[in-house]
Order: structure tokens, then sequence, then C-alpha cells
């Protein structure tokens, strides 16, 4: 992709409900400010959809949509010169609605000033944030780095932070968190992952909240002065083969002394560790051009290094965005039990356990429990169950909640044997699994119910196999599948198909319309 040039022209520029269109015979990167506070950053090209007129519209994105109901004086400036190409008053609505009559303010719950950072989240971005806010972020960048010194490693600056550092000693005003980098003395990517969860356990033992990103990277949680939540993210790296192997998006030809003994370089007046070879690590970050500034780049990782990082660190986090934007609100359990939580309790004795393969919000697991069945729930995000396991907890129920990765086969493979390491038969659910999932996801799934159901137990399974007017939300997402399939996938892992239905579901408080229709199974294994 071509950098955005300096000496780029841009013209027709045009504010509406849909966006922000203009033309340019170069690309071009372009601030966008409501009420002279930046909002956010685009390349003209790369973002915008050109028109028969020869302007390119860049929408509005999504993340901002809501806020747009007002008025505002909205400046559309070039990046790299500071040349202002728009400068007025816009009124804009909700919808294509004319517009309320207040002022646009993107600020969070509390009054905070919002801006989208490079991947378009709405975040506090540094250029809103006083001294005094960013001081407790650079007293956990010095308190990490003793840390991970203490650990045994050399850890540095690294991405934004580093970038920040060397070309102007200043946190860059649109980055929203810090980054530091290491290198490790391993070469092999499971001593590094050892290596990783050892500092980790050393950090959280010295007081610090963790989240983990991947088996070599984590987040470390730094409050700021007002209560803001900053994230302190820690990249784990290794040489293998002549190649730097950082989390995050490096793998290319490198030398260890371009990395070691590590140098210095002020941030904020404060001296911190970099690489040995500044310009060669950044280059190798962001292109040969990293001394441009670019609020609005975007990496772009080969699909041979996503492909080998996914398999050697992140392959627990795969499929993890379009959950995350699902259970993006805290949802609670429902009153009523699934009809498939209904089908399996007629047919089983209350005392064995219940396993819900893919619970959602827990409404079955809960409803399980407060039968006095004890009841576990596995999904892929926490924050789905949350409620649930508080409900469990306060009404002291025998239900428990896990998370487990139906994509990633270690994943569901540890939680098979985890599960399946209490003695007894047992019942396992996985309601509209088959059909949220794609066919590697479904096999694990199969291969960890053998794993809980090699003492005695059957499994229920059901899936949509027609969409009609009667689709409950779960089924919004579903995807059609044939039961030859599903059960062809089951045998494939020793099961024995014992039951088998197809059921209509009809249109809710109407007659008539084309019903949905699903299939349940029961299988079993010996």
């Amino acid at each position: 992709m071509r950098r955005p040039f300096s000496r780029a022209r841009v013209s027709s520029v045009s504010v509406t409900a849909e966006g922000i269109a203009a033309r340019s015979r170069r690309e071009v990167v372009l601030d966008v400010a409501f009420d002279d506070r930046r909002i956010y950053s685009f390349w003209l090209h790369r973002d915008g959809t050109r028109r028969p007129d020869g302007t390119r519209l860049v929408p509005w994105p999504h993340a901002i949509r809501k806020f747009l109901d007002g008025t505002t004086r909205l400046t559309l400036t070039v990046h790299e010169t500071g040349q202002v190409v728009h400068d007025a008053e816009v009124r804009l609505g909700q919808d294509g609605a004319a517009g309320g009559a207040g002022r646009i303010a993107v600020v969070n719950k509390d009054g905070q000033p919002l801006s989208l950072d490079k991947s378009l989240r709405l975040v506090q971005t540094f250029d809103n944030r006083s001294e005094e806010n960013v001081r407790p972020l650079l007293d956990a960048i010095d308190h990490v780095l003793a840390g991970l010194q203490a650990a045994g490693l050399e850890p540095f600056l690294a991405y934004g932070t580093l970038l920040g550092a060397v070309r102007n000693g200043k946190l860059i005003g649109h980055d929203s968190d810090a980054d530091l980098g290491y290198v490790s003395a391993h070469e092999h990517p499971v001593d590094a992952i050892r290596e990783s969860f050892r500092v980790q356990r050393a950090l959280v033992g010295a007081g610090y909240r963790i989240t983990r990103y991947s088996a070599l990277a984590f987040k470390v949680d730094v409050v700021e002065s007002d209560g803001h939540v900053r994230g302190l993210d820690v990249f784990g790296g290794f040489m293998r083969d002549g190649l730097l192997h950082l989390m995050g998006e490096i793998r290319t030809p490198f030398r260890r002394e371009w990395v070691t003994p590590l140098g210095r370089a002020t941030l904020e007046g404060r001296e911190f560790p970099v690489p040995a070879d500044t310009d060669r690590f950044l280059a190798a970050t962001y292109g040969k051009s990293w001394r441009v500034p670019d609020p609005a780049f975007h990496f772009a990782t080969p699909a041979s290094t996503r492909r080998r990082f996914d398999g050697w660190f992140r392959g627990i986090r795969t499929g993890r965005p379009q959950w995350d934007r699902f259970y993006s609100r805290r949802r609670v359990p429902g009153a009523e039990p699934s009809e498939l939580a209904r089908y399996a309790a007629q047919r089983e004795d209350p005392a064995t356990p219940v396993v819900d393969l893919g619970c959602g919000t827990g409404t079955d697991v809960l409803w399980f429990a407060r039968r006095g069945t004890p009841a576990t729930g596995l999904d892929f995000v926490r924050r789905a169950f949350e409620a649930a396991e508080e409900e469990a907890g306060v009404e002291d129920l025998a239900a428990r909640f896990l998370t487990c990765n139906f994509l990633e086969a270690r994943s569901a493979l540890a939680t098979g044997g985890l599960v399946g390491a209490e003695t007894g038969p047992r019942v396992v659910l996985a309601r509209h699994l088959a059909d949220n999932v794609d066919r590697r996801a479904r096999r694990n799934a199969w291969r960890a119910a053998r794993m809980m159901l090699h003492d005695g137990g059957r499994l229920y399974v059901e899936f949509l196999v027609q969409r009609g007017d009667g689709v409950l939300a779960r089924r919004e997402r579903a995807k059609i599948r044939r039961p030859a399939i599903v059960a062809r996938e089951l045998r494939s892992v020793g099961a024995r198909i014992v039951e088998r239905e197809t059921v209509k579901i009809p249109r809710a408080g109407r007659s008539g319309g084309s019903p949905t229709k699903i299939c349940r199974m029961v299988a079993t294994w010996e």
C-alpha cells in the first residue's frame, strides 16, 4: 500500500449523514476534529469508496455514530502538513434525521473526552490526558520494567511507546496505551511461553492485575489519577532461525545485536531502555517511513506470520472478536430454561451432573442447579456467564463456569480432560453449538464430549435445519446444518446415535407462515 504524500491536494470536501467525502489524486491522511478536538483520522483512498464524481466517501465509523446528533464545528486537516481543507459548522442527525439542537460531544458516561484509536475503538487518548493523569502510567512502566528485569529479562519500550520516545520524546497524542517488549534468551516457542507465564506470576505476586492476550503477551492494568484504567501491554519475543518473532506483528530477519545491549531514550522527561538499533527496530515494526506521523496506521501482517503466531500462541483467541461483540453488553440469564434442557431433564436422573457446551448466559446451568443437579457451563467469552456465575455464588448453587474455546484443540481437550477426570456418568448438552461454529470447532467439541462421557451418559445436540418465521434470538446467527453431516461427525469420533428427531417451531403467536425446524440428536459412547 502506498504511503500518503505531503504534496496531496484535497478538494471538493463535503460532510453528510453518510460520512466525509473529498477528492485527492494522491493518498493523504486527514484528521477529523469536532469543535477543535481531534476525534479520529483516516486515509482517504484506503478507507474511502470512489464515487461517480471522482470523490471518495469515508463513512462515519460505527463507534461514533451514536454521538452524531447535533451541531459541531468540523475541521478536516492534512495530518502531515497541518493544512486545513475544511472548516465549517455542520448539523448531523442520527439515522439521517435533521439533527439535534445541542453540540455534539464524543464523551463517556462521566463526560470524559473520547477519540478513536487506529483500530477505530473509542478510547481516552493521550492528547486528552494531563501530566497528572498519565504519571501513574509512567510509574507503572518503571515498575513493570523493574519486575521484568528481576525475572531475568531485558525489557524495552516497544511499538507506539518506542515510536513516541524516539520521534519526539513524548507519548503519541493519538495513542491510548503503552507497550513494552523483550526478546527471550530461549529459541523454542514452548520455552518462551513457560517464561512468559512465570513472569506473569511474578507480576501478580507484586500486586498487578494481569489480562492475558495470548501465550506470549499480556496486559497490565494501570489505574490513572482520575480512576481511568489504562493498559500497559507486555509483548514477548525470541530469536529463531535468524528471525525476530515479537508478539503483535513482527516476524522478520533480524540480529540479536540489533536488540541488545539495550540503549536509552527519553520519554516524558524520564529515561527508559530501548533496543540497541531503534531505527532497524521501528522499520521492522512500521516500515521505512516510520518517521512520518500517521495516526491512521494499520498493521499489514503477512498471512504466514498470522498463521504461525496463531498456531504457536494465539489459538485460544481464534474467533474471539465476533463473540466479544455479541456479548459486548453484560447479559443476564433468562427466566426459563431452553426446550433442550427440559427435554434432557425428562429423560435423565436429576442426580446426574450436567455439562452445557456453549452455555452463553448460563440460563440452563442455573436451572439445573436450582433443581439440585450439579451443573457446569462452558463458554468462550467469560462476560457471557458472569451474571450467572454471581447468581450461583449468592445462592450457593452446585454450579460452576469454565472458559473453553472449541476453535482451539488444546483448550477443548484440556477442558474435556478436566471435566472427564471426575468419575461417573453425566449429561452433556450442545444447544445451537453445531450451527454456530465451524467443522473444526464441532470436531473438537465432540472429542471433548467423548472425554466427559467416558464413564457413561448421553450427549444431547440441538441445531438448526430450516430457518423460518419462528427464529429465536440465539438462532439468528446460526447456520443451517444437515443432520446427516452432524451424525457423521459424531460417528467419526466413536459416537452412536441413539435418538434423532426433527422438531417444528411454529411462528410465535400466529398460525401459518414458515416454521423453523431444529434437529435433536442423542448420542452415547461405549
